[in-house]
């Protein structure tokens, strides 16, 4: 599969209402501490939202929610992976992203066969606590080295200024939080991030 360069991650549906207009391709809803009933309806206004600007919704951990609502994308995990029914997602025409961050999640993540694999994080990362060190540009095309044809989305620190790296060590996507949603401009960072992925579009 392709999956555009730009690969946005938010927590809310509101998010993607003020920022898919831009131009946004592919956004990912990662939603934590909401009931059922809110998380279903947060992901129904997603996927109306990105109907309408033709921007590919993945849904974070919430296979069975995104079976349920009609979805076709969901990103797990390494521990929601463990937990996941492969088969009845596979049955309900999902495609699959998997986070890896070692060598043996790696292997865990290729045996599920996904239609892409994260890979971070690759610089420090102010999103939440890692056990992990930073990746680096060499770990970036190691795993794509590994992986390919699968493609690649890289995580973790990113920016504008470091995505000529990003993309120069082999990765085929970079996906970001905190450089968009804690920016003065989330707009204005979003069309820079757009702009500058254009390249490789």
């Amino acid at each position: 599969m392709n999956i555009d360069p730009f690969y946005l991650i938010v927590d809310s549906a509101a998010w993607i209402e003020r920022l898919a207009p831009l131009g946004v391709r592919v956004v990912q809803l990662r939603v934590k501490n909401l009931d059922e009933a809110a998380l279903r309806a947060e992901i129904g206004k997603a996927k109306a939202l990105c109907a309408r600007y033709k921007c590919q919704l993945i849904i974070n951990d919430f296979w069975r929610l995104a079976i349920e609502e009609g979805c076709d994308f969901i990103h797990l995990g390494q521990e929601d992976l463990q937990a996941a029914d492969l088969t009845r997602i596979r049955a309900a025409g999902l495609r699959l992203g998997l986070s890896t961050h070692d060598h043996l999640e790696l292997e865990t993540a290729l045996a599920a066969r996904p239609d892409y694999i994260a890979l971070g994080p690759i610089y420090p990362t102010i999103l939440k606590q890692m056990k992990w060190a930073p990746q680096g540009l060499e770990r970036i095309g190691e795993w794509k080295r590994r992986i390919a044809p699968t493609p690649l989305v890289a995580i973790g620190g990113l920016n504008p200024d470091r995505l000529e790296g990003v993309f120069g060590a082999g990765a085929d996507s970079a996906a970001v939080v905190t450089d968009i949603t804690l920016n003065a401009d989330p707009e204005a960072r979003t069309r820079e991030w757009i702009e500058k992925t254009d390249q490789w579009r």
